[in-house]
C-alpha cells in the first residue's frame, strides 16, 4: 500500500513537472513571438530601407546627384586640420552665397564633405590650382543609400544602431521560437543548416 502510494506521488510529481515544463516552454515561445512581432513592426521601415537600398546598390541602380559648382573667393585658404573647420566652412559658404545647414564634416585631408550627405551637402577638393567646391543635391535613392551607409543625420545613425541590434534579436528570437516548437524544430534546424551552408559556399568557397 505504501509502495503504491509512493508510486502515485512519484508519477504525479513527474506529470506536474512535465506540465510545468510545457507551460514554461509555451510561455517562453509566446513571449518571444510577441517581442519578435513588436520589434519587426516598429523597425519595419528601417529593415525595408536596408534591404531595398542594399539590393539596388548591388544592382548598380542609378543614384541621381545634381552637382553645382560653388564659386569660392579667389586665393581662398582652407586648413583641413583646423579645429574650427566647421565654422570656417560655414563662413566660407556664406561668403559664396550658399546657405547650407550641416552637422559635421567628413575630413580626408585634401578632400572633405559636409554631412549628412543624405540631403544637400557641399564637397571641397584641393587641386593644383587651389580649392574647388560643389553643392550636391541628392535624389531619393541616393539619399536613402547614404542613410543606409550611416551618412545621414547623427540621430538617424543611432537609430540604425538600435535597428541593427534589434534585427539580430529578431533573427535569434525567430530561431529560438522554431526550436522550442516541436512541430517546427526539424524544419528550423534544416533551414538553418541549408542557409548556413549556402552562406559559407557563396561567401568563402566559390
Amino acid at each position: 500500500m505504501i509502495q503504491l502510494y509512493a508510486s502515485v506521488i512519484y508519477t504525479s510529481t513527474l506529470d506536474t513537472r512535465k506540465v510545468i515544463s510545457i507551460m514554461n516552454s509555451v510561455k517562453t515561445r509566446n513571449l518571444l513571438v510577441l517581442v519578435h512581432l513588436y520589434l519587426a513592426a516598429f523597425l519595419a521601415p528601417s529593415f525595408l530601407l536596408v534591404g531595398a537600398t542594399g539590393a539596388l546598390y548591388l544592382l548598380d541602380a542609378d543614384k541621381p546627384l545634381q552637382e553645382t559648382p560653388i564659386e569660392l573667393p579667389k586665393d581662398v585658404v582652407i586648413n583641413p586640420d583646423s579645429p574650427t573647420l566647421k565654422a570656417d566652412v560655414e563662413k566660407l559658404l556664406s561668403e559664396s552665397g550658399v546657405s547650407l545647414d550641416f552637422e559635421y564634416i567628413r575630413n580626408r585631408g585634401d578632400s572633405f564633405t559636409t554631412r549628412p550627405t543624405s540631403r544637400t551637402h557641399a564637397q571641397f577638393d584641393k587641386t593644383e590650382n587651389g580649392w574647388t567646391a560643389t553643392l550636391n543635391e541628392p535624389g531619393l535613392l541616393y539619399s536613402l543609400t547614404e542613410m543606409h551607409k550611416g551618412h545621414g543625420p547623427v540621430a538617424f545613425r543611432y537609430f540604425q544602431i538600435l535597428a541593427g541590434i534589434s534585427l539580430f534579436l529578431v533573427v535569434i528570437g525567430g530561431l529560438i521560437v522554431g526550436l522550442l516548437s516541436k512541430a517546427y524544430r526539424k524544419k528550423t534546424i534544416a533551414a538553418s543548416l541549408i542557409g548556413t551552408g549556402i552562406f559559407i559556399v557563396v561567401g568563402f568557397v566559390a
